[in-house]
């Protein structure tokens, strides 16, 4: 069984033996700084959360929605730190008061795996390697070396996922940089593996926790924390989950589908009053009745006022649910045995709209003309990048893929000997990159635009 005094460590990725800094701020709110003031965390600018970007009408891209689930994830920690330390009063001197600064840490990165054009970028990755030009690295295999991707290696390709490139990203030395990637606490390293295990056991979801190169940072990461281990196939690793990615999962559940809906309102995909019965759904008949009344006494005329206040009493009705559920089954987190998700446990007045929201989201915005026209831009962009540096990858020798290293920043090492670490290093490159960055690339590469001479 899993215990709250081991799983919280402020320990640090990359300097175990360094005293820890002597400040105001805690290990786990410095990990919250050092993200957002991040590179990577500023690009989530320019990344599609849903909706094509840029628009006229502000609608969510990657960085407002990290923004908001670490708010979310926040309010959650904090509010559970509360119940649990009065069910557990001798933790008071532990890290168990910090949960609200772990879990929005950890929120804010959850993302910054992601590649361009959403999950458009991540289904162009993985079948690029299992359907399209790059099947034949699966048996290539290196003459003068013999070098070749194992099964894990390859089925890391095929299942491309943004949760296990976050973990990468947030851990891996990557040239010029220091060792242990962001050197950020286990704990918030732990909190963002969503699927804690290795790519062997990746289903048709194709989720996963982590790269084969990331597999002895994760085993380390574990074992610190005393993450239960669980039953798996010989040569591959699946463990529990850590408990606060629960609370991860539960601010992203709650922020991407009812923020989704808002955005499909401010679009005009969904009218106003069928956005308003879908909110007010979540509550029965006596707090439904109080929420109208309110929103009468606002005296607030502009439509999408009034759905952002009804939007807000939703996330905090859900949020207040989730934390009832963790509480309830913290027994069964710390010993490895719960596999649903917070939301799934909410009341069933909740789930049956958090339900509809689903079914109108899939029905109405995920299949939208607007959300498929910039998945299918997005695919072919990627795929073709995808193709380009792979190849240049393959056969630097080439007075072409010369050329195109020559843009490759030198912290990717795309030029190592390891067939598995240069294909790894195109990937970082590419999943690295913002839409419009991509898509610029991919213009200037097929000769549609030029630099001004």
């Amino acid at each position: 069984m899993m215990n709250w005094q081991q799983l919280l460590s402020s320990k640090r990725l990359g300097l175990e033996s360094q005293q820890q800094h002597r400040d105001d701020r805690t290990e786990f709110q410095r990990d919250y700084d050092r993200l957002i003031f991040s590179a990577p965390f500023r690009r989530l600018q320019n990344k599609t959360q849903v909706f094509p970007l840029p628009g006229s009408i502000f609608v969510h891209n990657r960085l407002t929605h990290s923004l908001e689930v670490s708010s979310v994830g926040r309010s959650l920690g904090n509010d559970i730190a509360r119940q649990l330390l009065e069910r557990h009063p001798e933790l008071a001197a532990t890290h168990l008061t910090e949960l609200g600064s772990i879990v929005s840490a950890a929120c804010l990165a959850h993302d910054l795996g992601n590649p361009p054009f959403g999950h458009s970028g991540e289904r162009a990755i993985a079948t690029y390697f299992s359907e399209g030009e790059g099947r034949w690295l699966q048996t290539y295999e290196d003459s003068s070396t013999s070098d070749r991707l194992t099964a894990t290696q390859w089925n890391d390709l095929t299942h491309f996922d943004g949760n296990a490139n976050a973990f990468r990203l947030l851990t891996h030395h990557f040239d010029g940089r220091r060792k242990g990637g962001f050197v950020m606490t286990y704990s918030t390293l732990a909190s963002i593996v969503k699927y804690p295990f290795s790519s062997d056991l990746a289903g048709e979801h194709q989720k996963f926790g982590f790269f084969d190169a990331e597999r002895t940072d994760y085993l380390k990461i574990a074992e610190e924390l005393g993450i239960l281990r669980k039953a798996s196939p010989e040569g591959t690793l699946r463990y529990a989950r850590f408990p606060l990615a629960y609370l991860v999962e539960a601010a992203d559940d709650i922020c991407y589908e009812i923020m989704d809906i808002e955005d499909a309102h401010k679009l005009k995909i969904l009218p106003t009053a069928d956005v308003k019965e879908l909110l007010l759904a979540y509550f029965l008949p006596k707090r439904r009745d109080e929420i109208v009344e309110n929103l009468q006494r606002l005296d607030v005329h502009d439509v999408n006022e009034q759905v952002v206040y009804l939007r807000s009493c939703v996330i905090n009705a859900l949020e207040g649910e989730c934390v009832r559920a963790f509480v309830d089954h913290e027994q069964e987190i710390l010993e490895g045995r719960y596999d649903d998700t917070l939301i799934q446990r909410i009341s069933e007045t909740q789930r049956r709209a958090y339900e509809e929201c689903v079914r109108i989201s899939y029905g109405h915005i995920y299949h939208s003309k607007d959300v498929v026209d910039i998945e299918l831009a997005g695919f072919r962009v990627m795929t073709f990048l995808i193709h380009e540096m792979v190849e240049a990858a393959m056969h630097p020798e080439r007075a072409y893929s010369q050329l195109l290293l020559n843009r490759v920043s030198r912290q990717y090492q795309i030029r190592a000997p390891r067939l598995y670490d240069r294909l790894m290093a195109v990937l970082d490159y590419i999943s690295g990159m913002t839409d419009v960055y991509a898509l610029d690339l991919y213009r200037k590469i097929n000769g549609m635009s030029f630099p001004i001479i």
